[in-house]
């Protein structure tokens, strides 16, 4: 029934409202974070403040990320950004964001940034007067604008989250941030799902209109569309091309190269070239597009080539293979045999020789997840990690990488704090038997919460086998 005595709040009227209750947090923020820095995390519901900006607060101040902070830190220089993203297989798409996004955004006020998967931005346009006055807060391209480096912030949030969400003014946590409100939606790719970025609007109110937000995930959808035709067109180039042999490995990698291009000659893959190693024994490697399924021997020399960029001697790749160290004549076969899988997937794979090295650019997952980590981005490194690293490899090297990965995935986990990121992490292989985490997860957990029953059973099937 429609309360008479108190009429509802106009839109304007509730922002407004809004915004009080948001300064008010931030008083409460000064007073709960310094000089303890872990009260804040810890501390109730504030009132008015949404749960959704209530949380990543909590997220950001456990990251000791400093509100006061005027400006974002540049992650990227000139250079370094221009290879970057020229590289980024969000560069093929960036004439839709352009045409969807940027064109109407000149002269009305908003921003469009397009920022990588950890949250820095690589490209940044629109409104030439707002572009200048973003500056002062470097909201600029090679700007890291994650959680963990600015606090709430539509680009880090929304990466945060994994989905669309809207921050307005005194909202961030970031104060030199508070005159911009911001919407953001995360960009998967669209075969693989993977996160490749995120699309943002930044700009005063009409930043965070209820229809921006369906506008900016439209936006995305037409994106993911057109990089999935391109890739169909760029499957079909490949298919009609004739075969032929390739007499040698620098001509087979420019012709990967030009292949990686086609389908309109715009710069940048369509795809970005991948080794999944997190909870398989046998590793997946894609390129161009094309997946193999690695034996278990390959996928060792693979993870330990892709680690080590400027390569390996047979020597050095025989003692982190082969457990009580191994012999370059023992390795030499296996090299010819996995010369010959690479060949036929894409011979710019083949890996050079004296040292042993792979030129092409080739990411493994478990360097996504220890890159994310290093930059504090826990959610998104969780996200990626599936398990340890080829879980029953012996090779020494792999062994060091397994127990490197997983042993700061598992620090970085009970130090975030998150209910929900300790019990994802706890439904790993690995965490079955892990009673920190159990533990530090029912601390967490409301106590009504219908989640703390299967956290007690586990924690007391554990006891009962630990007792046994």
């Amino acid at each position: 029934m429609r309360n008479l005595i108190v009429p509802p709040m106009s839109g304007g009227e509730a922002t407004a409202v809004a915004q009080r209750h948001a300064l008010a947090a931030h008083e409460d923020l000064d007073a709960r974070t310094f000089p303890d820095a872990s009260a804040f995390p810890d501390a109730p519901e504030i009132p008015g403040l949404r749960r959704l900006i209530r949380e990543s607060w909590q997220r950001s101040a456990k990251l000791q990320a400093n509100p006061d902070n005027p400006e974002a830190p540049l992650a990227l220089d000139t250079d370094e950004l221009e290879e970057y993203r020229r590289q980024h297989p969000l560069a093929s798409i960036m004439p839709v964001i352009q045409k969807l996004l940027v064109l109407p955004s000149h002269d009305s006020g908003l921003l469009v940034a397009v920022g990588d998967e950890v949250g820095r931005l690589l490209w940044v346009e629109g409104d030439p007067a707002l572009q200048r006055r973003a500056e002062g807060m470097m909201f600029v391209p090679g700007a890291d604008w994650s959680e963990a480096t600015v606090g709430t912030s539509a680009p880090g949030t929304a990466l945060a989250l994994g989905r669309g969400i809207q921050i307005s003014g005194a909202e961030h946590y970031q104060r030199s941030v508070h005159a911009w409100s911001c919407t953001a939606v995360p960009f998967h790719d669209p075969d693989s799902g993977a996160l490749l970025g995120v699309v943002d609007i930044t700009g005063k109110a009409t930043a965070v209109a209820p229809h921006t937000l369906s506008l900016v995930e439209a936006t995305v959808a037409a994106a993911q569309a057109q990089l999935r035709v391109e890739r169909l067109q760029l499957a079909a180039t490949l298919a009609s091309r004739p075969s032929r042999r390739r007499n040698s490995g620098s001509a087979a990698r420019q012709d990967s190269a030009r292949a990686g291009g086609a389908g309109g000659g715009k710069e940048g893959s369509l795809y970005r070239n991948s080794l999944q190693l997190l909870g398989r024994d046998q590793a997946v490697l894609s390129i161009e597009g094309k997946t193999v399924v690695l034996s278990a021997r390959h996928s060792e020399i693979l993870a330990l080539l892709s680690t080590h960029p400027d390569g390996l001697t047979a020597e050095e790749l025989s003692d982190q293979l082969y457990p009580g160290g191994g012999s370059a004549m023992t390795l030499r076969p296996e090299m010819v045999r996995l010369r010959k899988v690479l060949q036929q997937l894409n011979p710019a794979a083949v890996p050079e020789s004296r040292p042993y090295k792979i030129s092409m650019d080739l990411v493994p997952d478990s360097g996504q997840v220890l890159n994310c980590l290093q930059r504090g981005a826990h959610r998104i490194a969780l996200e990626i990690y599936r398990g340890a690293v080829l879980p029953r490899s012996e090779a020494p090297g792999i062994v060091r990488l397994r127990e490197r990965v997983s042993s700061l995935m598992r620090e970085a986990v009970l130090t975030d704090g998150s209910a929900e990121t300790l019990l994802k992490y706890a439904a790993l292989p690995e965490a079955r038997d892990d009673v920190d985490v159990r533990t530090a997860a029912l601390k967490l957990l409301p106590p009504r919460s219908p989640k703390r029953a299967a956290v007690v059973a586990d924690l007391e099937r554990l006891e009962a086998e630990l007792g046994a």
